[in-house]
């Protein structure tokens, strides 16, 4: 588990490293949340984006040598690390650079992951690095990669997968691997319909979180081998990593061991919000008295490209319209005008006006929710018009004819859906 002590033992390790973050994809699943963004690129608990979680844990573990591999819409993503990660020091050998499928390699777009490092391989090279840190940009969870880095040098490892233990029934959405006593990964198949279980824990398996360490020389080997085979999809967990298990020193670095937290249930935080279920609960979740993720942790900051603006303001103290917010958080330059928030979360300028009633709902920024409406159990898209007296979370049958709404019962809210066109033009 980190600590303070042994981070400084690691920083030779992260200062040799430079760490890419793979932040191309769509998310699919998060369904209109991801038309006009990259899923990295979403907005999570109030302030920031998914991306900045890997981003601050590369900084807080002292990688202070990053790429940001985007293909997937990747304006908003690349518009947000110009103007909140451009802080690190050229002259120093420290940057965030933004690497855009640009088609250095081929005459094509990122056929995969592991494409994608491989059309990046003349840049990557250019660092000179020894070790390259892999990442999914998609994924919340604080994690001191140094620890993980100490781990592969320690196990003379030519690669380590960062893995995550999880119940078999969900593993089926993941790479699965077998190790043996000192973790050395034994098997590995990506997404399998049968998931293979730790030994002695039938209900459990052992799963990768995206995460990979490479030898810097060994990786430039394995996507030249990979990129010039036909028949690979070119992805590091269907075709490299199966590959490169059965002939070389693949070991497996537990989450357990190297994440960040100040309590038991905080350390083991690590969330897919691939779906708009999970999005709504993981930003539910910090509303909690106490959340398993600690965003007030001083020691382990997650940074983010901080707008000006003014406070949270709460106007009207009358009976009949009382400007509140109560189990919430409230970011700065919102209005709550004589309504009521209850268990909700609401990102930056979003605007309640009067006897409107949010419960359970995330909020996205520059939202205006009018008068006399009645929100529960949604999330609401940057920039939507909630028009007053709209009523969402009462019917099911009529909010799934109107917006997007998943089996569990969260509604789902776009301008589009409402007839707003804030990305096309009116016809």
């Amino acid at each position: 588990m980190y600590t303070p002590e042994s981070a400084r033992f690691i920083s030779i390790l992260t200062q040799n490293t430079v760490a890419l973050i793979l932040a191309g994809g769509r998310g699919s699943r998060l369904k209109q949340l991801t038309d006009w963004r990259a899923k990295p690129a979403v907005p999570f608990g109030g302030k920031f984006r998914i991306i900045d979680f890997p981003l601050s844990n590369c900084l807080n573990s002292g990688i202070r040598r990053i790429g940001v591999v985007t293909q997937y819409k990747a304006h908003s993503l690349i518009q947000h690390i110009q103007r909140g990660w451009g802080f690190l020091r050229g002259e120093f050998n420290e940057f965030v650079e933004i690497m855009p499928a640009q088609q250095r390699l081929a005459e094509s777009w990122y056929k995969g992951t592991g494409d994608a490092v491989y059309q990046n391989i003349d840049i990557i090279r250019t660092y000179d690095p020894k070790y390259v840190l892999i990442l999914a940009g998609d994924h919340i969870y604080k994690m001191d990669y140094g620890q993980m880095l100490a781990f592969h040098v320690n196990a003379e490892a030519d690669m380590t997968v960062g893995c995550i233990e999880v119940p078999v029934a969900e593993a089926t959405a993941f790479g699965v691997m077998s190790v043996d006593e000192s973790d050395r990964v034994t098997a590995f198949s990506e997404k399998p319909q049968n998931p293979t279980p730790i030994p002695g824990r039938p209900d459990t398996a052992l799963a990768s979180m995206g995460i990979y360490v490479f030898n810097a020389d060994f990786l430039y080997e394995q996507l030249i081998r990979d990129a010039d085979d036909p028949k690979s999809s070119h992805d590091f967990g269907s075709d490299l990593i199966p590959h490169i298990v059965s002939r070389h020193r693949v070991f497996a670095h537990r989450f357990s061991d190297s994440c960040v937290g100040g309590n038991d249930r905080s350390c083991s935080y690590w969330r897919d919000v691939g779906t708009v279920d999970a999005y709504w609960e993981a930003n539910m979740e910090l509303t909690k008295i106490t959340p398993d993720l600690n965003l007030y942790d001083n020691r382990w900051p997650i940074w983010t490209y901080q707008e000006q603006l003014p406070p949270a303001k709460f106007v009207f103290d009358e009976d009949s319209r009382r400007g509140m917010a109560v189990d919430s958080m409230v970011s700065g330059g919102c209005i709550i005008s004589g309504a009521t928030v209850r268990r909700s979360l609401l990102f930056s300028n979003v605007v309640v006006e009067n006897r409107a009633n949010l419960e359970d709902a995330v909020v996205l920024p520059n939202v205006q929710i009018g008068p006399d409406a009645r929100l529960k159990r949604v999330v609401i898209d940057k920039g939507t018009r909630i028009p007053a007296g709209l009523v969402v979370g009462e019917d099911p049958e009529e909010d799934a004819r109107r917006f997007y709404r998943t089996d569990k019962g969260i509604t789902l809210i776009t301008p589009e859906m409402l007839g707003q066109q804030l990305h096309r033009a009116p016809r």
